[in-house]
């Protein structure tokens, strides 16, 4: 009779306020891990979407090169050595430094990552970039990042009332002459990419023959594996050969165990989780205490502790999933307010929102597991 009466689902709804107490606790345990796995998704998608965009097959790099915000360089002869190679279509490098953006409203600089691209050759994946190849050509002429900062001025509002904005890049006039899209990170709030010729006028002290990135780009049907071991083979160990994938894991790897914030955003969803387990497991406590001896004439009944382990395990998973629903619409709307707030890629995806369910059903299940150590104390004897 017994296993037709949703006994888990009457227990956990008797008590209205226990109910919402609980609900409540698992949500902010839940948005708490929301927040934290949001914050380092962005912080990965932000840094390595320049890798992932580059318009390239294979890349080369300093073997020492660990991130955009500090850069190394390497001889840009390399990049015309691997040109002589089987299957190598073209080549062309990519310079990379950090200047100052000077507010064309405020006159307030900022730093702003610049890009320097051959405008002969496509760099990168946007559209708008490679439409506006030709506007680089010309000197001291740059697109700049529609999605970065703020504080860098209304340079979008003004190009596209006016149709150009002049400011200032490292103290030297420079006109912007298209838009793009890419965004804000940890390392940059914002980009900029201009031409090579004018990359090095803005950075005096570079020379052509020290660049930050080769690209290559290999012929249609060319084994990009052979040609890569050709490389690697072929080339002085004074560069790294590697795919654009893996260039971006590189940057990754940097920001998960190079710094500390990898490890804090870890660190807090275990902290949420963590919370959650206590939670529950008051609330299951509690809840088998004031229900002992109703507990303890099932047992007296022929029902094993196995049985009753079903039905807290149940209560478990019903907390789990009353309090994972209003969890993740609370937290949909704190990653739109974040990305408003700090332009950074934060975004609610499907596999965060499973990984959380299922971290909420193991945290609730441990709980039950946890409570039923005071369940087995319910010995009919003692009770009545």
């Amino acid at each position: 009779m017994f296993n037709k009466i949703p006994l888990a689902w009457l227990q956990v709804t008797r008590e209205k306020t226990r109910l919402a107490v609980a609900i409540a606790g698992i949500a902010f345990a839940d948005v708490l891990i929301f927040i934290q796995m949001g914050f380092e998704g962005a912080l990965y998608d932000s840094a390595t979407k320049p890798h992932r965009t580059l318009q390239a097959d294979l890349v080369l790099i300093n073997p020492q090169f660990q991130t955009l915000f500090s850069v190394k360089s390497f001889p840009r002869e390399r990049l015309y050595q691997a040109l002589s190679y089987e299957g190598v279509n073209k080549v062309s490098p990519l310079y990379i430094s950090t200047g100052q953006w000077q507010n064309p409203e405020t006159r307030v600089s900022r730093a702003i990552l610049v890009w320097g691209v051959d405008p002969a050759s496509p760099t990168f994946k946007f559209p708008e970039v490679n439409r506006n190849l030709d506007q680089l050509k010309l000197l001291n002429q740059v697109l700049f990042d529609q999605s970065g900062r703020p504080e860098y001025g209304k340079v979008a509002d003004i190009f596209n009332q006016t149709g150009t904005v002049e400011t200032e890049l490292n103290n030297k006039i420079i006109s912007v002459k298209g838009l793009f899209t890419n965004g804000s990170s940890f390392a940059a709030d914002g980009n900029v990419i201009t031409s090579d010729s004018t990359f090095l006028q803005l950075f005096p002290d570079r020379t052509p023959a020290e660049i930050e990135v080769g690209l290559i780009n290999l012929t249609p049907g060319a084994d990009i594996e052979r040609v890569r071991s050709q490389l690697i083979t072929g080339l002085p160990n004074d560069v790294k050969v590697l795919t654009t994938e893996e260039f971006a894991q590189i940057e990754k790897d940097y920001w998960a165990s190079g710094t500390g914030i990898g490890f804090i955003f870890g660190l807090g969803v275990g902290v949420g989780f963590i919370v959650g387990i206590v939670i529950v497991y008051q609330i299951l406590y509690a809840d088998v205490s004031d229900h002992l001896p109703e507990y303890a004439t099932l047992k007296a009944m022929g029902y094993t502790n196995l049985y009753l382990l079903g039905v807290l395990t149940q209560e478990a998973l019903l907390l789990a999933i009353l309090g994972f629903l209003p969890a993740f619409a609370l937290s949909f709307g704190l990653y739109q307010v974040t990305y408003a707030a700090t332009l950074l890629p934060i975004s609610m995806t499907v596999d965060r929102a499973v990984t959380v369910l299922v971290l909420t059903i193991i945290m609730c299940s441990v709980s039950g597991a946890i409570a039923m150590r005071k369940l087995r104390s319910a010995d009919p004897a003692e009770v009545f």
